[in-house]
């Protein structure tokens, strides 16, 4: 049974951009059903050089322009958000039929107040389907969630954990991390649909190894600022 959005509080979609024309209206065209139902979707762009603005300007409610950086941007729609609910996702996601309902329904059934989607990179070499299924268990088992999967937060928890933290790389396992220390999230199964353009522009291997490294690296206190330089470094 469909949950009313209006008795649930509306949805504010938060999506960061920087110099994303080749994919921005491919992501919001299938977000123009929320928008009808009542959901605001709020562009955050970090200062494309292409035509990301222009092109997602008709099929967004606000844009705002912020410093560069994911977790600034993301910040900064946040600050001005009506929803009670955030929905944090990336420029190049594709989204389930019915996104909304899903996540209002979800949370409905649960006990916590924020929550990913499992995902599925859309692509359908071996590697990628393994690495997203190493994603997804990943979560499930830890209780953290990343960007790609679409993060969902009540705005209340979001304010009490002190939002997003602006750091300049793992904002995500951050963010969830303090998410976690009021509840695990609740997961909808439905997938979220990714690019694996990252994984093809490096390398699928070396950008696995990649990622991986920058984890174990903050999970072993190496900090986000020097990581993210270390990170520059290998992406070039």
């Amino acid at each position: 049974m469909a949950i009313d959005a209006v008795n649930s509080g509306l949805l504010s979609v938060i999506i960061p951009t920087l110099n994303e024309a080749v994919c921005i209206q491919s992501t919001l065209e299938p977000l123009q059903p929320l928008r009808s139902r009542g959901h605001e979707i709020i562009l955050v762009d970090g200062g494309s050089s292409d035509a990301t603005c222009a092109l997602g300007q008709p099929l967004v409610d606000r844009v705002l322009q912020s410093p560069p950086g994911r977790a600034r941007q993301m910040r900064a729609g946040a600050a001005v958000a009506s929803g009670r609910l955030l929905w944090f996702l990336h420029a190049d996601s594709h989204i389930p039929p019915h996104a909304d309902t899903l996540i209002l329904e979800t949370l409905g059934r649960s006990h916590a107040d924020w929550g990913r989607f499992d995902i599925s990179l859309t692509d359908t070499h071996p590697l990628l389907k393994c690495v997203a299924g190493s994603m997804n268990l990943r979560s499930r088992l830890t209780g953290i969630a990343t960007g790609d999967q679409g993060i969902f937060v009540r705005r209340t928890l979001y304010d009490r954990v002190g939002g997003i933290p602006a750091i300049p790389l793992m904002e995500d396992i951050s963010f969830s991390r303090s998410l976690k220390r009021y509840s695990r999230p609740c997961r909808v199964t439905q997938t979220l649909g990714t690019s694996p353009r990252r994984w093809h522009a490096h390398g699928i291997l070396r950008t696995i190894v990649t990622m991986w490294g920058l984890r174990l690296g903050y999970f072993a206190g190496i900090s986000p600022e020097r990581l993210a330089k270390y990170y520059t470094v290998t992406s070039e």
